[in-house]
C-alpha cells in the first residue's frame, strides 16, 4: 500500500506530507485547496509527463516522493518492506526518476509504479470516448501485457516490411524516371573517383602548404645558396673546401693538418647534404608549379564540397550514398523479383503476427464476457439495475488491413439503458453521472485483476448525489477490503464511508499560499462533512445530518 506521499515545491505545495493507512481514505477540501496537486503528484510517480510549470513559482526544482509498504525482500521492497519512488523536475524542464535511491528511466518508473498503484483521474472518464481506451481497459483486465508486448515487436517488423514494399512499388511506378535519376547520381559520384574518406582533409593541408610556399621557397633557397657549392665560390661548402686545401699545405709545419683537413671535408659533405635537403623542399613533385597545383586542389575541393551538399555531410556519407544508389538501381532492374521476395517475407511475418494476435483475441473474448457480467453486477448495486453492459470484440478487417497496433481486433463498449432498446455506443448515450458509475465499475473490476495494492480515484462520484453517492461510498469501502483505496471527493455520502479522512487546506504563510494536509477525526471530521453538505454557513440541521451519516457508517 501507499504509506506516505511527500510533495515539495509543486504548484501551491511548498512542503506537503501525507501519511496514509490501509482501508478507505478520502481527501476533501475547498475548491483550489490543492487536492489536484496531490493527484498530479501521484500521476508523476506513475511516470506521467511533468512540465516545468509544475514547479512552484520562484523555486529551482520540485519533487514528489512516495513510500510503499510490501513484503520484505520481495520485488522492489527492501529488508524493511519499503519501496521509495521519487520524481523530480527542474524549473528549466529537466526530469529525473529514482527507485530506492537509484536513478532509473521514466519508463522503468512507469512500469514498476503501475504494479503498485492505479489512478483514475477525472479525464479518464472522458477517455472512454477514445476508441483505443476500451481495448486498453480490456487488455489490462485480461492480463495480456506480455502477449501484447510480443505482438507489438512483430507488428513493428510487419509495418516496416510493408513500407519497404510500398516504397519499391512507388519506385517501379516511376521506374524510367527513377532509373535516370539514380544513373545520373551514380555517374556523378563515380566520376569523382572517391576512395579515401580523408581526402578532403589531406587536400586542405596541402593547400595550406602551397599557400605558404613563397616563404618556404625563400628560406629553402637561401639555405641552399649559403651552403651548396657554386661557381661563384661564396658558399660555405666552397669555403670549407678551400680551407681544407689550405690546411693540407701546412702539413710540413702542422702535424695535425691532415686530420683537420679531413674533418673539414666531413663538415663540407654534411653541409652539402643539408643544402640538398633544403632544395628538395621546393623541388618536390607536390610543390612544383605551385600555382597550377593550387588550381587543381581548389577545383577538387569544390567538387568534393558539391558532392557533400548533394549526397551527405561528409565523404563517407557520399560513398555510402553511392552504395545505396547502386542497390536501389539493382532493385529497380530486378524490381518484380524483389517485390516477390519482399511479399514472401511479409507473409512470413504476417503469419507470425496472426498467431500471436489470435492468442490475444481469444483472451480478450473470454475476458470480455466476464468483464460484462462483473460490470453489470456493480452497476446494479450503483442504482443502474436495468443497464446492460456489453464488451464487443470484433475483427478489425481483412487482408493486410486486419492488423493494427493492438492486434486483429476492435474493442468497443456499448450499453442498453432501457429494456427493449438496442445496444448503443457507451459514449453516445451515457450521461455524466452514468459514465462515472460505469468507470467505477470498470475500475473495480480492473483493481481485482491487476493486483495493484493501491487504487486512487479523483472525484469518481462526479455527477451523482444522494442515494447513488451513498452506494458509491459503499462500493469504495467494499473495494478497500482487497486494495487500499484513496479518493478525492466532494460528496458527504462518500466521505462518511471512509476509514480515514484527510483535509486539504490552503493557507497564507509568509505572504505565499501553501497547501497543507491533516487527518480529521471526531468533531473536526463531522464539521467537514457538514461543510460539504451545507456549503459556507453550516446549520445545526446540516451538522446533525453529518453526525447521522457517520453514525450510520459506524465512523463516529
Amino acid at each position: 500500500m501507499l504509506k506516505a506521499l511527500s510533495v515539495e515545491n509543486i504548484a501551491v505545495a511548498k512542503q506537503l506530507n501525507i501519511e496514509f493507512s490501509d482501508g478507505f481514505t478520502v481527501l476533501t477540501g475547498k475548491t483550489g485547496a490543492g487536492k489536484s496537486v496531490i493527484i498530479d503528484s501521484i500521476a508523476m510517480i506513475l511516470g506521467s509527463k511533468s512540465r516545468r510549470e509544475a514547479v512552484r513559482y520562484g523555486e529551482t526544482d520540485g519533487s514528489v516522493t512516495a513510500i510503499f509498504d510490501g513484503e520484505p525482500n520481495s520485488g522492489v521492497f527492501d529488508e524493511n518492506g519499503e519501496a521509495l519512488l521519487q520524481r523530480s523536475v527542474t524549473a528549466d524542464g529537466k526530469n529525473s526518476a529514482k527507485i530506492n535511491g537509484k536513478s532509473v528511466t521514466q519508463s522503468t518508473l512507469r512500469e514498476l509504479s503501475a504494479s503498485l498503484l492505479t489512478l483514475h483521474g477525472q479525464n479518464e472518464t472522458t477517455a472512454l470516448y477514445d476508441k483505443n481506451e476500451p481495448v486498453r481497459i480490456l487488455d489490462e483486465y485480461a492480463g495480456c501485457a506480455h502477449e501484447t508486448e510480443e505482438y507489438e515487436k512483430v507488428y513493428s517488423r510487419l509495418t516496416a516490411k510493408r513500407a519497404e514494399i510500398e516504397e519499391l512499388k512507388r519506385s517501379l511506378d516511376d521506374k524510367a524516371m527513377m532509373t535516370d535519376i539514380l544513373k545520373y547520381q551514380i555517374l556523378e559520384i563515380e566520376k569523382a573517383k572517391l576512395s579515401d574518406p580523408c581526402e578532403e582533409e589531406k587536400l586542405e593541408k596541402l593547400r595550406l602548404k602551397l599557400k605558404s610556399l613563397e616563404t618556404v621557397t625563400k628560406n629553402a633557397r637561401f639555405v641552399h645558396r649559403a651552403l651548396a657549392p657554386t661557381e661563384k665560390g661564396a658558399s660555405a661548402a666552397y669555403l670549407l673546401e678551400r680551407a681544407a686545401s689550405a690546411l693540407r699545405q701546412l702539413s710540413d709545419v702542422m702535424e695535425e693538418a691532415e686530420d683537420l683537413a679531413a674533418r673539414l671535408e666531413e663538415y663540407r659533405i654534411e653541409i652539402i647534404d643539408i643544402a640538398e635537403r633544403a632544395r628538395d623542399v621546393v623541388d618536390g613533385d607536390d610543390v612544383r608549379d605551385p600555382e597550377k597545383q593550387l588550381d587543381i586542389i581548389e577545383t577538387r575541393l569544390a567538387l568534393l564540397s558539391k558532392l557533400k551538399r548533394k549526397y551527405g555531410g561528409d565523404l563517407e556519407a557520399v560513398m555510402s550514398f553511392l552504395r545505396d544508389a547502386k542497390k536501389k538501381l539493382s532493385d529497380l532492374n530486378s524490381g518484380e523479383n524483389r517485390i516477390e521476395e519482399l511479399e514472401h517475407e511479409y507473409k512470413t511475418i504476417a503469419a507470425e503476427a496472426l498467431k500471436k494476435a489470435k492468442i490475444i483475441s481469444e483472451k480478450r473474448r473470454a475476458a470480455g464476457e466476464k468483464l460484462s457480467l462483473e460490470v453489470m453486477e456493480t452497476l446494479k448495486f450503483l442504482d443502474m439495475p436495468k443497464v446492460r453492459f456489453f464488451v464487443e470484440v470484433r475483427s478489425a478487417g481483412t487482408g493486410a488491413e486486419k492488423f493494427n497496433s493492438m492486434g486483429i481486433d476492435e474493442v468497443s463498449f456499448s450499453v442498453v439503458t432501457n429494456p427493449g432498446e438496442e445496444p448503443q455506443p457507451l459514449a453516445r448515450i451515457a450521461s455524466g453521472g452514468e459514465m462515472s458509475r460505469i468507470m467505477l465499475a470498470l475500475k473495480c473490476a480492473q483493481a481485482k485483476k491487476s493486483g495493484a495494492g493501491t487504487v486512487v480515484f479523483d472525484e469518481i462520484d462526479s455527477g451523482v448525489s444522494g442515494g447513488t453517492a451513498e452506494r458509491i461510498g459503499i462500493k469504495l469501502a467494499e473495494l478497500s477490503r482487497s486494495s487500499q483505496v484513496i479518493c478525492v471527493t466532494h460528496s458527504a455520502q462518500v466521505a462518511a464511508h471512509a476509514d480515514h479522512h484527510i483535509l486539504i487546506e490552503k493557507n497564507e504563510i509568509d505572504g505565499r499560499a501553501q497547501s497543507t494536509a491533516r487527518e480529521l477525526s471526531g468533531a473536526e471530521r463531522t464539521e467537514e462533512i457538514a461543510r460539504i453538505i451545507g456549503g459556507i454557513n453550516v446549520t445545526e440541521k446540516q451538522y446533525n445530518a453529518a453526525v447521522d451519516l457517520l453514525k450510520n457508517n459506524k465512523n463516529i
